[in-house]
């Protein structure tokens, strides 16, 4: 992750910062257009607030120049580029252009139709002529190809031929061909074998044991991230893989197999056992200390398949999120700093950020309209499972 910015970048930002102030834009959003948050900006000003870049200032002209003789080096270099997309020779016939031109949109999809047939020599009416001879005719066997060809798509035209022969289609292989040819239909040179997450070798990940309801299956994981500093932030988000919330997110500079119990047992009580857990073999989730205290609480361990993130899917996403809307846009002052503004995204996602699996609701908001089941043989009194838990702390 590739977040740290030059004084020169950080000048240059201020700059855009000042301008879009003294346009009237509020601090918020102005921390917003520029890709970081409102406390880096806070900093940056007091860090850099009075440098002055006067170089810019006199060369504002000379950067008019530049970017005008550079549009015009950029429009050669696109011609020369669709040029070179075209097939040699002549293009004499208007269905030669007009397939030329198809070719470089294709090739170049930033190229626009107008410049690509201003190059290649088509009129754009030309272009855009659709005749109407055949289309109805055409439409229904075109369909039923494309049908026969998803059903067997292992076929070529040829098969596609003879099958529509069979079924009483008046065509000849040419037309069949053509056609084929139009809607982009070909045979697979390779076919690749599918790997589906269900026929891997654990019986733990998350196509196996799906959660079925609230606290069925957590699951957690560490992230990794560095202060301003340079000194290491591990971070350990917890994720019920049902209702999507994020429960915890610890911020230390280290966390030990000890650390994961006390998370673990400061959420029991607030929250209530899961019924499983599910995380990869990291030292900490695999130490005897978390094991003994997982199965004295009658929680199940689902450890993934080692080289397998993809079977602790949920968490892996959720790290995604994470990484994506917040690590990558914030510089951390300091471990306290880390951790307030770690806390504010933890609400935030629970609680105002719509979730597209979950119709678009919020994870707070799906997990008040779910119910979790009370186990039938649920035997064991509080005094009772809270003196087996102490005496697991005492042996680990």
């Amino acid at each position: 992750m590739n977040k740290r910015h030059t004084p020169e970048q950080i000048i240059r930002k201020l700059r855009q910062a000042d301008e879009k102030l003294a346009a009237g834009t509020s601090t918020p959003e102005v921390a917003k257009q520029l890709g970081i948050s409102e406390a880096t900006l806070h900093r940056w000003r007091n860090q850099y607030g009075g440098m002055k870049a006067d170089a810019m200032k006199r060369s504002k002209e000379l950067e008019k120049e530049n970017a005008r003789l550079k549009k015009i080096v950029a429009d050669q270099a696109v011609d020369i580029s669709i040029l070179k997309e075209v097939s040699p020779g002549k293009l004499l016939s208007p269905t030669r252009r007009r397939a030329a031109v198809e070719h470089v949109r294709r090739e170049l999809p930033k190229v626009s139709e107008r410049r690509a047939c201003r190059v290649i020599g088509q009129p754009r009416s030309s272009q855009r002529y659709l005749s109407g001879r055949g289309a109805d005719r055409n439409r229904e066997l075109v369909e039923r190809m494309v049908g026969l060809s998803r059903e067997n798509p292992r076929y070529g035209y040829r098969r596609v031929w003879a099958m529509l022969q069979r079924e009483g289609w008046p065509v000849n292989k040419k037309r069949v061909h053509r056609l084929w040819r139009k809607e982009g239909l070909k045979v697979p040179q390779k076919q690749r074998k599918r790997r589906r997450l269900v026929e891997g070798k654990s019986e733990n990940g998350c196509t196996k044991r799906k959660a079925d309801y609230k606290d069925h299956v957590w699951s957690y994981d560490f992230v990794m991230d560095r202060a301003e500093d340079g000194r290491r932030l591990k971070m350990m988000p917890i994720v019920d893989e049902h209702t999507r919330e994020c429960l915890s997110i610890e911020v230390e500079r280290s966390i030990t197999a000890d650390d994961v119990v006390a998370t673990l047992k400061r959420l029991f009580e607030e929250r209530g056992e899961p019924s499983y857990i599910r995380s990869d073999n990291g030292p900490e989730f695999v130490a005897e200390a978390v094991k003994r205290w997982l199965e004295a609480s009658g929680v199940g361990t689902l450890y993934i398949e080692p080289g397998s993130p993809w079977e602790n899917a949920y968490t892996e996403s959720f790290n995604g999120r994470f990484g994506d809307e917040l690590l990558k846009r914030e510089e951390f002052g300091s471990l306290l700093e880390a951790k307030v503004l770690v806390e504010e995204y933890r609400e935030h996602y629970n609680h105002r950020r719509p979730h597209s699996a979950l119709g678009y609701r919020t994870p707070s908001e799906f997990a008040a309209s779910c119910v979790r089941p009370i186990p039938v043989n649920q035997h064991v009194t509080s005094e009772e499972h809270e003196e087996e838990l102490e005496s697991t702390l005492i042996l680990s």
